[in-house]
């Protein structure tokens, strides 16, 4: 396939080749070669710093960085060295909205052959790997919810101290509050056809796009996706979404709640089922009910495990300004059949092929490996174990009897940090670092309100969110 590769960079007269890994935060961080470069990078790999592992959100340090370790306990991180990425030529796109260029993603090792423990894409890997020893393929349905603004009152600056988080321009398709219109959908027809005609040409065509409730608020959704390609074609949809609106002179965010006039919360609704191998049918479709007896396991799975995967789901302080009664983003820990207040929405009926779960607890921010990979995990672990949901929701989720989600990113960090399913299943040293640069995240946020004389609430979203999360996401 490496082959097959050069020859399409040839073909296509390719003249920069990016390579691209995908962070700790779900974010693509990438060089620019030349062709001859990026063919060569095909056999030989490519060094590319690690240090892109020590910062945070707000692109800082977050570790002390010379330490033993790294400052987070890997040997391989001592004195900030390079990591070696390995494209995935699977992965290959030229990409339309640049000039003669393509793009590969790439997983990431260490100079000594180890792959980084730290890489979600491989965290990705092996969990689906686990899921196949058990008879199952995963099948995922992206449903996620975006911003699209006019900045205004000049450039952005968002790690600027003084930054002020710009105004939406007055424009036709930014104003009103009118959930599903034609109307404007059609005076975003402009930004919505360029999005379309990239997002086709990279192999990733929406299924749907809607117009949300706020103002610039959109949905994309896409037909199911088999896989590690499905978080691949995530952070692919993220990263173009940003480019091709960056080049129209607007921006596109992904950041839940933006402290902007009239903005509602965004989400991503995670629709998911599981491929019995090798036959490639729906685990989760049943002649009798809306859900199979191995998708009412998976279930399980995922409720079991709700609270501290939360973390995978919703990464962000920002996040968890979304978890509000009547919201229509759940709130406690239950499912229902066709609910979408629920945390887990069930869609499905008797003989239905296409049942399948939708898990509703994420941001649009969250990586897109970690929160498959956690969903992956906890399903496995339901059906792996022969798990029993409760009962279903049969009328109001927000009244149901339920234990609470977690209202703030400390305490579901809290919940995480002492739980021991995840460090089985995804290893002391991820789960550790995560902790770790999510506390440090925290503590910033604190030290913000407190040099502000504000304090954390739920219905207010703070100057340093945004300055945090706004452009970066």
């Amino acid at each position: 396939m490496a082959r097959e590769v050069a020859e399409r960079i040839k073909t296509h007269d390719v003249r920069t080749v990016r390579l691209a890994v995908v962070d700790q935060h779900g974010v693509p961080r990438a060089k620019s070669l030349s062709s001859a470069a990026g063919v060569a990078a095909l056999s030989n790999g490519l060094d590319f710093s690690g240090a892109i592992y020590s910062l945070d959100s707000g692109n800082q340090v977050f570790v002390p960085a010379f330490a033993r370790g790294g400052g987070f306990g890997i040997e391989e991180f001592t004195g900030f060295p390079d990591v070696v990425l390995v494209p995935d030529p699977s992965t290959f796109q030229v990409l339309p909205w640049a000039d003669r260029t393509a793009w590969l993603l790439c997983d990431a090792y260490f100079a000594n052959g180890q792959p980084v423990p730290l890489d979600p894409r491989g965290l990705l890997r092996r969990q689906l790997a686990a899921l196949a020893e058990l008879g199952y393929d995963y099948v995922a349905g992206l449903e996620i919810e975006f911003y699209i603004v006019s900045p205004s009152g000049g450039p952005l600056a968002p790690q600027d101290a003084g930054f002020t988080p710009p105004a939406p321009a007055v424009s036709a398709f930014e104003r009103g509050y009118q959930y599903l219109s034609e109307v404007r959908l059609d005076s975003m027809s402009s930004v919505l056809e360029a999005l379309r005609d990239a997002l086709g040409a990279v192999g990733m065509a929406p299924r749907s796009m809607e117009d949300e409730w706020g103002p610039g608020q959109l949905e994309f959704s896409f037909a199911p996706i088999k896989g590690l390609a499905a978080a691949d074609a995530a952070l692919l949809f993220r990263s173009a979404v940003k480019q091709v609106c960056q080049r129209r002179g607007l921006l596109a965010t992904f950041m839940c709640r933006p402290a902007l006039p009239n903005f509602f919360s965004s989400g991503w609704h995670l629709h998911q089922s599981l491929a019995s191998r090798p036959a490639g049918s729906n685990a989760f479709a049943s002649a009798s009910g809306p859900l199979s007896e191995v998708g009412s396991q998976y279930v399980a799975g995922l409720l079991e495990h709700a609270v501290p995967s939360l973390v995978f789901a919703a990464p962000t302080v920002n996040g968890y300004k979304r978890f509000r009664p009547y919201s229509f983003a759940p709130d406690r820990v239950c499912w229902a059949v066709e609910n979408r207040g629920a945390l887990i929405r069930v869609q499905g009926s008797p003989g239905d092929a296409s049942a399948h779960v939708e898990n509703r607890m994420g941001e649009p921010a969250a990586n897109p490996y970690l929160y498959l990979a956690a969903n992956i995990a906890a399903g496995a672990d339901g059906v792996r174990r022969g798990l029993t949901p409760p009962a279903p929701v049969d009328a109001d989720p927000y009244a149901a009897p339920a234990q609470p989600l977690p209202t703030s990113l400390a305490a579901a960090v809290k919940a995480l940090d002492g739980d021991g399913f995840f460090r089985s299943a995804f290893g002391d040293t991820l789960i550790d670092y995560l902790v770790m640069m999510k506390r440090a995240e925290i503590g910033r946020y604190e030290a913000a309100l407190a040099a502000a004389g504000a304090a954390d609430a739920a219905d207010e979203v703070s100057d340093w969110e945004m300055r945090e999360y706004f452009e970066f996401f």
